[in-house]
């Protein structure tokens, strides 16, 4: 749908026009070291060595890898994020950019195919020997959905051929030859059943089933891996078989366990395959996965893996939220996982997760600026321990420039560019809204307009332009109960069909009514506590609108909240950069305040003082932009 939508107002079109005018732009100079204070990236400049050696057969002078052994990866986030980019905002100055560093790959590409840059220069003959830290596989999973972005957009195949060369020897290698293994960080799987529809190669859609079907079945393979070298890159536990997800044949795997990028990731194809070929016990595998995840181990921000330690799943009902990971990739995986249950089963609750995880901890991962980003994403925020006592290092209060490791900023800006990819879809003669945004949809038969400021605002306008079709409206669980449309039509789990055609106009008016939202008390960090959401959009309490502090507040949870449309400069403190977000909803709460009469007491035995104390909550996405403050998602209720 990338080519097919135009993004005309809203939020999702703020987000988009981000990417192009700002994110892509500063990426691309992180990627070349071109930021003076941001993290060293120097992924481009490997490629350049990679390719430098192979001319030359000798090392260029200070030429030695740099990074994480993933390092390629950024690279190619950034051309499919550029490549997208280029979809709603023509630039031929960043076209010959993005080719000249296809060349460059082309270039550190070796002669039988194989392309990475950390085994190319720093362990050339140990390829393949350690597929369960070395990323090959996961870094040429990434550089594949470039080619294939770049190609579909722009009509440049350069790189698509240069991918087509590398999954040409990997099918040789893995299939043909019968070479032992499966990735140990799953990516490749995904990126393959993508090159396939590009292509029209079945090698590479084989490929793709053959790393699904023998993940777990031989589940000693890491060790038996690990006893044949004696180095390794992170340490990780060859025995771990849940953290790598192969505890089980993929399709006897019922708990989302391990690490939580490198698990939605293998779920995302899993669903692919399963929908192609009408494996009944794939699919039955992805459903229970899908399960595991949403209703035992998923943040109310759409954030998974709660656990720093492996930046993994934990286990049922375990999350906290002042350590909560919920790294933003692993959102971004997610909506990737629920887009691809869509084809498995067209169901509502899996459109809701995407927009869960879009409006929430994918959009939170994003400065407003577009110049800083979070990696892990916590629900409450304490200054001076996040982000500094040991237990909370990882809990940043402050979205930093780049990171050393910077898996996260690309993969958003290439989710936000592509985001027609998930707000419309097409299967079976059908046209699936299922993320209500401004724009216009023009395919060959049919031309519709949206106009709605969703998800900041209650209504949403479908006009045919053009042609007829069947169009299948997603209603979201938080409305399900109370909306309107002003066509008959049929309701059937979570979408509204409706027959169109051109002249047709369509509206749907939803109850965007704030929600005082309870967790399960097997959540004990929630125990005693309330969420306040709008439609898809959970909101929080910071300190910037509170007297600097909310950690005293406790929630009247029989006072309904208070909706309030505003500015950014009604809210206030925000910076010029994020005026272009135009009016969001605020939300207001009745609670009290609870002030201990000796505030330098650790413990005391006194009551507190009690004040009533209005509570102003703003979404969640927006929180971190004012300087360091407190946060918090979830409140005490009484």
């Amino acid at each position: 749908m990338i080519k097919s939508f135009k993004h005309s107002d809203g939020f999702l079109a703020r987000q988009a026009r981000l990417v192009c005018d700002t994110v892509v732009p500063y990426q691309e100079k992180v990627i070349n070291d071109m930021v003076e204070g941001c993290a060293p990236s120097h992924a481009v400049a490997n490629f350049k060595n990679a390719a430098y050696l192979n001319k030359n057969g000798v090392m260029p002078e200070n030429g030695e890898f740099f990074g994480f052994v993933f390092q390629d990866s950024d690279v190619a986030k950034w051309i499919e994020a550029a490549a997208y980019s280029l979809a709603i905002k023509s630039d031929k100055e960043l076209e010959k950019r993005i080719d000249a560093i296809c060349d460059i790959i082309a270039e550190a590409q070796e002669s039988d195919g194989y392309l990475d840059t950390f085994f190319t220069l720093k362990r050339p003959t140990e390829k393949f020997k350690n597929l369960l830290e070395g990323h090959e596989l996961y870094c040429a999973g990434h550089m594949m959905e470039a080619a294939v972005a770049l190609c579909d957009v722009t009509g440049n195949d350069k790189l698509l051929r240069i991918m087509q060369k590398n999954a040409n020897m990997l099918h040789r290698i893995f299939v043909v030859e019968g070479r032992e293994g499966y990735p140990g960080h799953p990516e490749i799987e995904l990126a393959l059943m993508r090159l396939w529809r590009a292509t029209g190669d079945d090698k590479y859609k084989e490929l793709a089933e053959h790393f699904i079907n023998i993940r777990g079945v031989d589940g000693e393979f890491y060790v038996k891996e690990a006893e044949k070298r004696d180095w390794k890159i992170w340490g990780n536990n060859p025995k771990n078989l849940k953290y790598q997800q192969s505890y089980a044949p993929v399709r006897e795997q019922r708990d989302a366990t391990g690490h939580a990028v490198r698990a939605a990731y293998l779920y995302t194809a899993m669903a692919d395959i399963a929908a192609v070929t009408k494996d009944e016990k794939l699919t039955e595998a992805c459903h229970a996965l899908f399960e595991s995840i949403i209703s035992r181990r998923m943040y109310i921000t759409g954030g998974i893996g709660s656990s720093r330690i492996g930046e993994a799943f934990s286990v049922d009902h375990d999350l906290p939220n002042d350590t909560a990971y919920c790294e933003t990739c692993a959102s971004i995986a997610l909506i990737f996982f629920a887009a691809k249950m869509l084809k498995l089963k067209r169901d509502g609750k899996f459109a809701d997760v995407m927009e869960r995880a879009l409006f929430n901890t994918v959009s939170a991962g994003v400065e407003l600026d577009g110049t800083k980003f979070f990696y892990a994403n916590p629900l409450e925020v304490i200054p001076g321990a996040s982000g500094v006592a040991p237990v909370y290092i990882h809990a940043r209060p402050q979205r930093p420039g780049w990171f050393g490791c910077a898996c996260c900023p690309p993969n958003a800006a290439r989710l936000f560019a592509s985001s027609a990819n998930y707000i419309w879809d097409v299967e079976d003669g059908v046209l699936y809204s299922n993320i209500f945004a401004a724009g216009e949809l023009e395919l060959d038969n049919v031309c519709i307009s949206v106009e709605t400021e969703y998800p900041f605002g209650d209504t949403v306008k479908y006009t045919v332009k053009k042609g007829s079709a069947k169009l299948g409206i997603h209603i979201p669980e938080f409305t399900s109960k109370d909306f309107s449309v002003s066509a008959e039509g049929k309701l059937l789990d979570g979408y509204y069909y409706v027959d169109v055609r051109e002249g047709d106009v369509i509206t749907v008016k939803l109850d965007m009514s704030p929600r005082i939202n309870r967790a399960n008390v097997r959540v004990a960090a929630n125990s005693g506590k309330a969420a306040i959401t709008v439609g898809p959009v959970v909101y929080c309490a910071e300190g910037a609108d509170n007297h600097g502090e909310v950690f005293g507040f406790t929630l009247n949870g029989s006072k309904a909240p208070e909706i309030k449309k505003e500015t950014i400069d009604e809210i206030g403190g925000f910076s010029d950069a994020a005026r272009d977000l135009g009016e969001v909803y605020t939300v207001t709460v009745q609670g009290t305040q609870l002030i201990p009469n000796d505030p330098n007491s650790l413990y005391f035995v006194d009551e507190y003082s009690v004040k009533k104390r209005k509570i102003k909550l703003i979404p969640y996405f927006m929180w971190g932009n004012r300087g360091l403050n407190e946060m918090r998602v979830w409140l005490p209720v009484k």
